[in-house]
């Protein structure tokens, strides 16, 4: 769209803004446009940016190629060079795949030892294009992913300083609120889909960016309240298939800190186990970090209550 359609947007909402409104903007790129001037808007209109870096070279290049075949992994990292030093919120936005699930470490080292201390790590996993009940080959499987969460979590235990963490890695981040009584500020995490929607370049708004398909059009901006169809019975509808769990995933020790993960890894018939294709790799993640979790819940209510108590006593 160009850089000026983004300055209008910024321009709208400082003139449309309603009082004690608050608004963020974020944006995903892959960064081979990104230069300095893009930076240093970026970064007055605070942006919070998800760079797609998968890591280093012979990683991000194994499937992120241009179409001449030549790397674009030197110019995504220069991107995230020039964001970073020009003070833009930067997040390493991470998929894994059947290649890159074998190097948990070297990953996390290389985006901790580059500025990027935020990371969200996103599991591939898509129908093969000539027999939709397997797996495509770049597909991550659900025992190594598995594997690679659980070393992800002990890279991620191993930073802490006095208890904290020092790079926050979105899935853990939104997994701690589960165990401490709140909803995870993740959508894949909830009970229920359907907290967001998403609307087309032509301003047709669909439940989800997962499920752009006529069963969840929702309407238009262009002739439909934003807010009407996001509240819609058919936006309800939507929210509420993700509740139609099999019978392994409800008799689940683990359900209230997954409640069967996203549905668009259990709309086909692509299954590892259960009725998610991560299925297995979050029950073996679960039984590996859920100690950890247990302990620094209860870490975390004591410190709460210890404030709390301070609060009320010197009022």
């Amino acid at each position: 769209m160009g850089r000026p359609f983004f300055e209008r947007a910024v321009e709208y909402q400082a003139r449309f803004g309603q009082p004690g409104q608050t608004i963020g903007n974020g944006l995903q790129t892959n960064g081979v446009l990104i230069n300095e001037e893009w930076a240093l808007f970026l970064r007055d209109a605070q942006f919070l940016v998800g760079l797609s870096l998968d890591g280093p070279a012979h990683i991000h290049d194994k499937y992120r190629r241009f179409r001449n075949g030549q790397s674009s992994w030197e110019y995504v990292a220069r991107a995230r060079d020039v964001l970073l030093n020009k003070g833009v919120d930067v997040n390493a936005l991470v998929v894994v795949n059947d290649y890159s699930v074998h190097y948990a470490q070297e990953i996390y080292d290389y985006h901790k030892s580059n500025g990027l201390n935020h990371m969200q790590f996103i599991p591939c996993v898509e129908p093969d294009a000539l027999d939709p009940t397997k797996a495509a080959e770049y597909s991550v499987d659900a025992v190594s992913y598995g594997n690679f969460l659980c070393d992800l979590f002990d890279l991620w235990k191993r930073d802490f300083k006095n208890g904290r963490p020092t790079t926050s890695i979105r899935w853990f981040d939104s997994l701690f609120y589960t165990y401490v009584g709140y909803a995870a500020p993740e959508c894949t995490l909830l009970k229920e889909c359907g907290v967001y929607v998403v609307v087309e370049h032509n301003g047709d708004v669909y439940s989800c960016d997962f499920f752009v398909e006529p069963k969840w059009h929702l309407g238009n901006i262009m002739t439909a309240r934003l807010d009407e169809m996001l509240n819609s019975p058919r936006q309800d509808k939507f929210g509420k298939e993700k509740t139609k769990l099999p019978p392994e995933c409800l008799a689940c020790q683990w359900l209230t800190h997954c409640w069967g993960g996203c549905p668009k890894d259990r709309q086909s018939d692509v299954r590892d186990a259960g009725s998610n294709h991560f299925c297995r790799s979050y029950i073996k993640f679960f039984e590996h970090a859920d100690a950890a979790f247990q302990k620094m819940a209860t870490e975390w209510k004591r410190e709460r209550m210890t404030s709390d108590f301070n609060k009320r006593a010197f009022t």
